[in-house]
Formats: structure tokens, C-alpha cells, sequence
């Protein structure tokens, strides 16, 4: 009786002194279609070993053909990863429509994938999502600077953000100066010419969404980018830095590189990184 009681005094001790082992949720690599408000768009989750993490957002730049989004969400995807210093942060890259739409019709698809990330990921993936950042190039960067202005985030950064200006790149292609492009053809076919309706290309222009930013946002531009974006960039830098009703903004423009300033630049990665960081 009394070895009895000896036993089992002894693994009631035992017990009390080991340290009770949470298991981590195991890293994910996968493509999956989400949904939010009946609104669907395709996703790829990168995420590592943990069970409560911080979250970028990412939004690739323009490809025209939605047979073509997918590879540009991976590349989005690994170029982001890349250049973030950060081993604990998981990545989802949005993988948004562009075929058959006119520009800005797919930020509600692209909203669809950030609100997924805020109220459902962290319940469908069994983890706690912390932070929730931004990323976008190009379009991608034009797409996170219009959903900075509808929803809070712990921080937002677009490179190379644009179309900047669609009245001026459109009168471009209608006077010939400049080669055809999907987006003012798409443009015209709906609203006619600029001078016909310069309203509805205005009002799909970044220059419109300059203000209302309800985050911290960095914007970096390469000085060697395309004369059509550099022509319009210190009218889009003038809007922002005078917005009233902005969260904190900040500028980076970036000598000797080009439209990819973001991912290329050492600079350029060190001001992101400390931007995640801050």
C-alpha cells in the first residue's frame, strides 16, 4: 500500500514540473479560392511554422490575362518574401481577375481576399493572425492604395503605383503618340473618348484616390521608371503629402532604378523593412 502511494506521489510531482508543449501548426504552402460577402477570388497562402503570425497581403502587378494571374501571384509571392527580412510572417498573395474588366473593377475582389485575411483566416487555418500589412506593385500598388482608403491595416506599401493618370495616358494612345494599350481600349469601348467623358477616366485614375488613407502608407518609385508614370508622379506626390485626412504617408524615390525599384533597390529594402518594423 505504501509503494502504492509512492507511485503515485511520485508522477503527481513529475506532472507539476514538466512545462506543458503547445505543437506548432506546420508551415502550408497551398493555392486555395476563398470567399467573403459571396465574393470570390483565388489565393496563395505561404505560410511558415507558428501559431500566431503577422500577415502580408500582396497584389501583383498587371498581366491582362486572368490564365496568367496565378503565375503572377507566385512571383508577387516570392519577390515579397524575398526582400522581407522577417522568417515569421505568413503571405497570402491575391491572385485578382483583370481579363474583361475595366480598371479598378477588381479591387472588390481584391478587398475580398483582405477581408478573408482580417475576419476568416485565422479560424479556417487554425492560427492567430497578428498583423496584417499591405503590398502591391504597379496595379497591385494602385489596388492597396484605393483599399487603404476603405479599410485599417497595420500598414501599407505600393511600388510604382498606377495608372496614375488615365486622361493623359489614354489622349496618348487616341493622338498615337504611344502604342495601343488593353486598358484605355477597354475604356473607350465603355465611356468613349477622353474628351467625350474625361470624367469616368478621371475617376478611375489614382490621382482621384489620393486622400482618406486610413493606415501608415509607403510609396516607392524608381526615378528610371516609364515616362508616363514619372510624368504624373510629383502631381500624385502633391495630392497625398497635402491630404488632411490621411494616416501617416511617406515617399521614397529611388535614383538609378527602375519600375521593380521596390525589389531591386538596398535601399528601397532597408526603408521597407523598417516600415514593418516601426
Amino acid at each position: 500500500m505504501r509503494t502504492a502511494f509512492s507511485l503515485f506521489l511520485f508522477l503527481i510531482l513529475s506532472c507539476s514540473n514538466d512545462q506543458v508543449t503547445i505543437a506548432l501548426s506546420p508551415p502550408l504552402k497551398e493555392t486555395r479560392s476563398i470567399s467573403f460577402n459571396n465574393v470570390s477570388v483565388d489565393v496563395i497562402i505561404d505560410k511558415p511554422e507558428g501559431n500566431s503570425l503577422d500577415v502580408i497581403v500582396a497584389y501583383h502587378g498587371t498581366v491582362f490575362l486572368d490564365s496568367k494571374i496565378l503565375s503572377a501571384a507566385n512571383i508577387t509571392l516570392d519577390a515579397v518574401k524575398k526582400i522581407t527580412n522577417r522568417k515569421d510572417m505568413m503571405f497570402v498573395s491575391v491572385a485578382y481577375p483583370e481579363e474583361g474588366l475595366l480598371m479598378g473593377d477588381n479591387v472588390k475582389q481584391s478587398e475580398a481576399a483582405l477581408l478573408w485575411v482580417k475576419n476568416k483566416a485565422s479560424q479556417e487555418l487554425g492560427i492567430t493572425v497578428k498583423k496584417i500589412f499591405l503590398v502591391g506593385h504597379s496595379q497591385g500598388g494602385y489596388i492597396v492604395t484605393r483599399l487603404n482608403r476603405l479599410h485599417e491595416t497595420d500598414g501599407v506599401v505600393a511600388n510604382g503605383p498606377g495608372p496614375l493618370d488615365l486622361i493623359l495616358r489614354c489622349q496618348l494612345e487616341e493622338s498615337d503618340k504611344t502604342p495601343a494599350s488593353v486598358t484605355c481600349d477597354m475604356l473607350r469601348s465603355a465611356y468613349g473618348s477622353t474628351s467625350a467623358n474625361s470624367n469616368a477616366y478621371r475617376e478611375r485614375s489614382l490621382l482621384f484616390f489620393a486622400d482618406g488613407f486610413k493606415s501608415d502608407i509607403l510609396f516607392v518609385q524608381g526615378l528610371l521608371d516609364a515616362q508616363i508614370q514619372l510624368t504624373s508622379w510629383p502631381t500624385f506626390k502633391q495630392k497625398v503629402t497635402q491630404c488632411t485626412n490621411c494616416k501617416d504617408r511617406q515617399f521614397l524615390d529611388v535614383a538609378n532604378y527602375e519600375h521593380t525599384a521596390l525589389f531591386d533597390s538596398p535601399e528601397a529594402k532597408v526603408k521597407y523593412n523598417g516600415f514593418l518594423n516601426r
